[in-house]
C-alpha cells in the first residue's frame, strides 16, 4: 500500500472522530433527559449525522480499494466502525476511549426495543407483520384467527374510521382467537390527526362527488355564498386553512391522482386550475384527502377528536400512532397528554408523512427518546403526495439510515403488495417494493380480498431476501437532513 495516501486516509479519519466527539461534546444539554437506555443510540445518532454532512465518497473509495471497510451499513454503529478502521491502520486506543457502541450492542438493543413494541416471534431474521383492520373484522373472528395463524404480529385500528363501539369488537374477537391459539399479537391504534379532507358544498353535494376535467377551474371556500349552481365548489373539514394558500401554490386531491395550481385568491375563495387527473375516473368525491405541499398551514397534530379517544386507547392499545407530526413540540403535546392519563401509556409511533417530519426527524427521535423505546412508521401515502413521487425511494431510505443510526424500529407503510391484495395478482414492481421493506423491522399490509395470500408472499419474499438485504455498497454523499441538524444553533428542544 502506498503509505503516503495511508497516511491521507488516516488523518481524514482522524478529523471525523474528532469532529464526532465535538459534536457530541457541544450537545450534552440535549442528553440530560435522555432515557438512559437512549443514551449510547442518542450519541450515535449525532455521530452519524456528524458524518453525513460531510462529503466522503471519495474517502468511501479509497478505503474499498484497499479492502478496508467503506463506514457503509455501519449506521448503528457509526463511531466504533470508524475506530476500528483507525485501529487496523495503526492507532491505538487507551481503556475507555473505545466507543460502547458496536454492532453487536446496537443490533441488540434495536431487537429489543422491536420486542418491546412488537411482541416475540418464532423467526429474528424477518420483519413483523401488522395487519390494518376494517369494521368487517368486528363479528369475524375466524377471519382474524387465520390471520393470527398465518403470521400477523399486530393489528392495526384506524381511529379515523369507525367508532369506540366497533373497536371494543375488533379487540373483542382478536382477544377471543388469542385465547384459543396461544399466540401473541399487539395492538396499534392509529389517531386520526388533522387529516385534511374534501367537502362539496356547491355541484355535485347531494351525490357526494362531481366530474371535473383537466384545465377546469375549482374553488376553495368556506361556505357556497358568491357561487353559481355550476361552479365546483369544495370546502374542508378543518376550518382556517384557506387563507393560508397562496397563488401558485400546488394541491393535490384523492392521494395525488388530481393536481391543481392554485391560479388566484378573491375574496369569495380560491380558484383553483386542474392541470392532471391520473385516472380514467375523472371525479372529485367528498371525503377525499387533500394536501397541500407548498402551504405553511399551521394546524394542531393533536386534534380535539384525538384526544377524545386517548383514554380508549391507553385502555386498549400497545402502541400509538401520531399522525402528520411535524416538529418536536407536536410530539411533546402528545407524550404530556398520555402521562396525565396512564403511568404506563402505549407505545408512540410517529408517523413520517410531512416534509417538516422529514426535515425535523433528528429532533423528533431525540425528543422520542425521553422515553424508553418508540417506534417510526415511514407512511409512504401522504408522505409522497407531500415531497412528490419522485423523491419517495431517496427520502425512505434516508429515514431508514438515519432511525437505524437512532436504533429506532421502523414500520414500512402503505400499498405494500397492493395489487395482490385487491386483485390476487401481484406486479413486478410491488415485489420488488415488497423485498425492499425488508429493512424495516415492521411491514404494514392493508385488508384486502387476498389478505391471506399477501402475507404468504410477504413471508417468502422476507424469507429468501433475509440475510443479504443489505449486502449493497452504498456512498454516503452529504444528507440534507444531517446538514439542518448540525447548522441548528438549538438542535431540539428535550424540555417536558
Amino acid at each position: 500500500m502506498n503509505q503516503e495516501s495511508l497516511q491521507k486516509i488516516y488523518q481524514q479519519l482522524e478529523y471525523l472522530e474528532k469532529k464526532m466527539l465535538t459534536e457530541v461534546e457541544n450537545r450534552q444539554s440535549l442528553f440530560t433527559k435522555i432515557h438512559p437506555r437512549q443514551r449510547e443510540a442518542a450519541q450515535n445518532l449525532v455521530h452519524y449525522l456528524t458524518l453525513r454532512n460531510e462529503d466522503i465518497r471519495e474517502l468511501q473509495d479509497e478505503l474499498h480499494v484497499r479492502g478496508l471497510s467503506s463506514l457503509a451499513s455501519s449506521e448503528s454503529h457509526i463511531h466504533r466502525q470508524l475506530q476500528s478502521i483507525l485501529q487496523l491502520l495503526g492507532k491505538m486506543y487507551a481503556p475507555g476511549e473505545l466507543d460502547a457502541c458496536t454492532y453487536e450492542f446496537s443490533r441488540k438493543h434495536t431487537r429489543e426495543k422491536s420486542k418491546m413494541l412488537f411482541g416475540r416471534k418464532n423467526d429474528d431474521d424477518t420483519p413483523y407483520i401488522m395487519v390494518t383492520f376494517d369494521s368487517s373484522f368486528a363479528d369475524n373472528y375466524a377471519f382474524i384467527k387465520t390471520l393470527l395463524q398465518n403470521g400477523m404480529n399486530a393489528a392495526r385500528i384506524n381511529c379515523a374510521h369507525d367508532d369506540e363501539a366497533t373497536w371494543s369488537r375488533m379487540i373483542h374477537q382478536l382477544k377471543r382467537a388469542l385465547r384459543h391459539t396461544g399466540l401473541q399479537c399487539k395492538i396499534y391504534m392509529d389517531l386520526a390527526g388533522p387529516k385534511i379532507r374534501t367537502q362539496l358544498i356547491k355541484k355535485g353535494k347531494k351525490k357526494g362527488k362531481v366530474k371535473i376535467k383537466e384545465g377546469q377551474l375549482v374553488w376553495l371556500a368556506e361556505e357556497a355564498g358568491g357561487f353559481t349552481n355550476d361552479d365546483i365548489v369544495i370546502s374542508l373539514n378543518e376550518q382556517g386553512i384557506i387563507p393560508m394558500i397562496k397563488k401558485g401554490e400546488r394541491v393535490y386531491i384523492d392521494d395525488g391522482i388530481i393536481k391543481g395550481i392554485v391560479e388566484a385568491i378573491e375574496k369569495k375563495g380560491v380558484a383553483i386550475r386542474v392541470v392532471r387527473i391520473s385516472s380514467a375516473r375523472q371525479v372529485i368525491k367528498a371525503g377525499k384527502g387533500i394536501n397541500f405541499p407548498d402551504s405553511e398551514i399551521s394546524i394542531s397534530s393533536l386534534t380535539d377528536f384525538d384526544q377524545a379517544c386517548l383514554p380508549f386507547i391507553c385502555e386498549h392499545a400497545d402502541m400509538i400512532g401520531y399522525s402528520f407530526v411535524r416538529y418536536p413540540s407536536d410530539l411533546s403535546v402528545l407524550q404530556g397528554a398520555l402521562d396525565k392519563l396512564s403511568p404506563s401509556p402505549p407505545h408512540i409511533i410517529i408517523k413520517i408523512e410531512t416534509p417538516e417530519a422529514v426535515k425535523n426527524l433528528p429532533g423528533l427521535l431525540l425528543r422520542g427518546m425521553l422515553h424508553n423505546t418508540f417506534g417510526v412508521m415511514i407512511a409512504r401515502g401522504d408522505l409522497a403526495v407531500e415531497i412528490g413521487f419522485e423523491r419517495m425511494g431517496e427520502i425512505q431510505e434516508e429515514i431508514l439510515w438515519i432511525c437505524e443510526a437512532a436504533h429506532v424500529p421502523v414500520i414500512w407503510a402503505t400499498q405494500v403488495l397492493e395489487t395482490l391484495n385487491k386483485s390476487g395478482v401481484a406486479t413486478r414492481s410491488e415485489i420488488t417494493d415488497a423485498a425492499h421493506a425488508a429493512m424495516a423491522e415492521c411491514i404494514l399490509i392493508n385488508k384486502g380480498d387476498h389478505t391471506i395470500e399477501v402475507i404468504e408472499t410477504l413471508r417468502d419474499i422476507l424469507h429468501r431476501i433475509g440475510g443479504h438485504h443489505i449486502k449493497k455498497r452504498f456512498l454516503s454523499r452529504p444528507l440534507n437532513i444531517a446538514r439542518i441538524f448540525m447548522n441548528e444553533r438549538m438542535p431540539v428542544s428535550t424540555a417536558s
